[in-house]
């Protein structure tokens, strides 16, 4: 009974709804709005055409050739194969250059100076070459780019048994392969 009930008050409600006619024959009009385009003026750039910025393109590599170009040597203390403080900018620039073109490849020639045995010189500037090495792979440089040799004392910088000529020897040049 109750099911009944529902469904006839459905039904009604459905033939309430229809009381209105709805022709489908007859055309609705909407307002339509035609507009024109606008015209341009002279301020929207049709008089004369703005000038394009230019920037300037900037090549990394020449701009650390040059800054390394005379910047070659790390030299070290007698009897020491540590970097000193005062050489880091250095090793740090050659590493900038380094990471920045990975085709670039350095020979890393440590030498001494004349005191000492052949073995023990060769030794220490192996190891000077290494130190340098080392620095600039901590540095990002790939170890593939990077060859540690010996010359110990048997290609001096500078003749001479004194100090000055001494500490000039006592170093690792950084050559382009």
């Amino acid at each position: 009974m109750k099911l009944t009930y529902a469904l006839t008050l459905i039904a009604a409600a459905a033939l309430a709804g229809c009381g209105s006619t709805v022709k489908l024959d007859e055309p609705k009009t909407v307002p339509v709005e035609t507009r024109e385009a606008p015209k341009p003026t002279p301020a929207q750039g049709t008089a004369e055409p703005v000038a394009q910025s230019k920037v300037a393109t900037v090549d990394l590599n020449a701009q650390y050739n040059e800054q390394v170009k005379d910047k070659r040597v790390v030299y070290f203390d007698f009897d020491s194969d540590v970097v000193k403080e005062e050489f880091r900018p250095l090793v740090d620039l050659h590493a900038k250059r380094l990471n920045n073109n990975r085709k670039i490849a350095l020979n890393l020639e440590g030498h001494t100076d004349e005191r000492g045995g052949r073995e023990y010189n060769l030794a220490l500037g192996q190891r000077r070459a290494e130190a340098v090495a080392k620095s600039l792979t901590l540095l990002g440089v790939q170890a593939a780019q990077v060859e540690a040799v010996s010359f110990g004392k048997e290609r001096p910088a500078v003749q001479g048994s004194t100090e000055e000529a001494w500490a000039k020897n006592r170093r690792v040049e950084l050559k382009d392969k």
